[in-house]
């Protein structure tokens, strides 16, 4: 099995030119992390891509899984794997001819679990949602 970047390292090489130029013009480190959050955070906000990490959160998976449970084309979910990617937050692995997605952190699917938990506790107890 082939050894893949880090998320970390995987986030630098994306977007390593303009996080290099922000690093040398003396951003602080927690302005690098808002970035990084905010790309994680477009990255959650779509559906299919939340039922993706969902699926990641229980087993690896092949692309061609993938695409058969959500009932897409391969084009769509290329291009989610692609967001969730960017965002550092799931990665692929290679084992032998086999390519599978994983999850990149574990805290990625605490953090769907937190979220969702609290969703159903404020709609048991009749709370309100905009929309």
């Amino acid at each position: 099995m082939a050894s893949e970047a880090t998320p970390v390292e995987q986030s630098m090489k994306k977007g390593s030119a303009s996080l290099a130029r922000r690093l040398n013009q003396r951003a602080s480190v927690e302005e690098v992390v808002l970035e990084q959050q905010v790309l994680m955070c477009k990255a959650f906000a779509n559906a299919t891509r939340l039922h993706i990490l969902e699926l990641l959160g229980r087993r690896n998976w092949i692309a061609g899984e993938l695409q058969k449970e959500l009932g897409i084309s391969k084009a769509n979910l290329s291009q989610h794997i692609t967001v969730l990617k960017t965002a550092g937050v799931i990665v692929r692995r290679r084992e032998g001819k086999r390519v599978y997605f994983v999850l990149a952190m574990p805290e990625v699917k605490q953090a769907c679990q937190l979220i969702r938990s609290m969703l159903r506790t404020r709609i048991q107890k009749g709370g309100r949602f905009f929309m």
